[in-house]
């Protein structure tokens, strides 16, 4: 269930969990990094550091490149921004009663991310050799994030108006957001990249602390924030003396705000910061290896060729379909009963500490030779935790009271998120180690990089096709009117001008959440048991043989 769009890895919705992974904080770019260029770094840096005049130079720690970290964590929170705007855009669609295939048409907005991978080796390879690297592709991505979010400010109240006989502007709004969501997986190549060489080698460790902390602080600000104070009832309830009709901000002073951020920090980065060959102290950098864009291309055609990898990628593709109803539509069908977003957003806020522990727990599981017994076992928890969410949808009706919901029942859906997370983290975690150990050292950026792609979009199809099939497999009836039915839009306006009202009799997002476990309890008898055996092959059988 995605309370909030804001707690997840699938789905592209793409905050990357503080997951122990040593070199895995690189799965999103592209770049090619053997045991001769390591050794060769090592060296270069154990000789910078006697350079001044053969006498030891003091390693200068984090205290020494506090600025380059603060400056990466600004970036990532940037990037953070838009992609928890776009999470929340689907619960203001909701409140608006727009149709679930306009929901699953909105969903591709969260498809760039895990596409990145197709365009991420024109990044490492192209810029202007002058004004850096990254910053080639920066500067230009943020402005344009910037750009993007002053014209949405504009006209973002007119596609969200609902009008009589029209809803909001779907198609227009999946495309300024799909863009947005675009130029940030841009953005986060860039700085991905930027990360490696701007801290010295013995401070890198912390980019990906900085990216875990900064992305789930923007997308923080951006979703559970942003609904909190653009909601009219939380405001008048927890934050003002006297009610008004509408929350603090709109989302319109929201985008004009960031969008303003955005052009401001951009331009003094590109300013003010350099990019240097030497790092802090006069240390040397280690120099960036860089393949060609055809080079990187055939390496993952020929990665994906091997067998043992086409049959991985296949069950990783396949694997989430039956968990797509809970995850993708629950939220949604919890705010269409009447639970209001912003509730629902800061629900996500307890899961924090959860989140950051989680993966050092099963961290301790997924360390030994079978980490993907871990998934196996977890497979069917979770299964079993999106039946008990359809019945938590069904139940939220009866509850509702006046003055809202109760506060027991908050506190079962937390209850009911918190198993959620336990399920879906053990199994990404036992994934994310399986990557690791299977991946093939000499071409180990790309290597991840493929696998955690399929992995995203793994989670991504599923999602939009069940988001799709909710209003197909929903039946209604018009009662009050003879001879009308309510099989279409046209048909329930002709149904509700006869004086007739359009009423439930089969929830398609019931139908969807029986059929998906089926599919899932299918999939764990037949093609688990085959993932699993695939941890029994010889690691031969994962090295990419570059050039047959």
């Amino acid at each position: 269930m995605e309370l909030s769009d804001s707690v997840t890895h699938k789905n592209g919705r793409q905050r990357k969990p503080a997951v122990p992974q040593g070199d895995m904080s690189d799965g999103n770019r592209v770049r090619n990094t053997t045991p001769d260029l390591e050794e060769e770094g090592e060296a270069l840096l154990q000789g910078s550091d006697t350079e001044n005049n053969g006498h030891p130079s003091v390693q200068p720690g984090i205290r020494g490149e506090l600025g380059n970290v603060s400056l990466l964590l600004f970036l990532y929170v940037l990037q953070g921004i838009p992609l928890g705007l776009a999470g929340s855009i689907p619960l203001i669609l909701q409140s608006k009663n727009v149709s679930y295939k306009d929901q699953a048409f909105f969903s591709f907005v969260f498809w760039p991310f895990s596409l990145k991978l197709l365009w991420a080796p024109l990044v490492d390879a192209l810029y202007l050799t002058r004004f850096g690297r990254r910053k080639s592709w920066l500067v230009p991505t943020q402005y344009l994030l910037g750009l993007f979010m002053l014209y949405l400010s504009v006209i973002v109240d007119t596609l969200l108006k609902s009008d009589e006989g029209q809803g909001p502007d779907v198609i227009t709004l999946t495309a300024v957001f799909f863009m947005l969501a675009f130029l940030a997986a841009t953005q986060d190549i860039a700085v991905d990249g930027w990360a490696l060489t701007m801290l010295s080698r013995e401070n890198v460790g912390y980019a990906s602390t900085c990216n875990s902390v900064g992305q789930t602080a923007g997308y923080f600000l951006g979703n559970v924030l942003f609904l909190a104070l653009e909601s009219a009832d939380f405001c008048n309830k927890y934050l003002r003396a006297e009610p008004k009709e509408t929350g603090i901000v709109t989302l319109s002073d929201f985008l004009f705000f960031w969008g303003v951020v955005f052009l401001v920090s951009t331009t003094l980065v590109a300013i003010m910061k350099k990019e240097n060959a030497r790092g802090q102290h006069g240390k040397k950098k280690v120099r960036e290896e860089t393949q060609s864009v055809m080079e990187t291309y055939k390496l993952l055609v020929s990665i994906i060729k091997m067998p043992a990898v086409f049959t991985f990628c296949s069950l990783l593709l396949t694997a989430k379909m039956g968990f797509s109803a809970a995850d993708a539509v629950t939220g949604l069908k919890l705010v269409e009963a009447g639970v209001p977003k912003e509730q629902l957003a800061l629900l996500a806020v307890p899961m924090v500490p959860l989140q950051v522990l989680l993966p050092l727990i099963i961290s301790k599981y997924t360390a030994g030779p079978r980490p993907l017994d871990v998934f196996y076992k977890a497979f069917p928890f979770r299964l079993l935790i999106g039946l008990g969410y359809a019945v938590l949808v069904w139940w939220t009706p009866s509850l509702k009271q006046d003055g809202g919901f109760p506060l027991y029942y908050y506190a079962i859906v937390l209850f009911s998120y918190a198993l959620h997370q336990v399920a879906l983290y053990s199994m990404y975690v036992a994934c994310m180690a399986f990557h690791a150990k299977v991946s093939d050292p000499v071409i180990g950026g790309t290597y991840m990089t493929l696998l955690n792609t399929v992995t995203n979009l793994g989670g991504n199809w599923p999602s939009t096709l069940a988001l799709w099939m909710v209003d197909p497999l929903t039946s209604k009836e018009c009662q009050g009117a003879a001879g009308q039915n309510c099989g279409s839009p046209e048909e329930t306006g002709l149904c509700v001008k006869e004086g007739g009202v359009c009423v439930t009799s089969l929830d398609g997002y019931y139908v969807e959440s029986v059929v998906c476990v089926l599919i899932g309890l299918t999939w764990w008898v037949w093609l688990g048991k085959r993932m699993r055996r695939l941890q029994d092959h010889s690691p031969a059988a994962w090295r990419c043989r570059i050039g047959q």
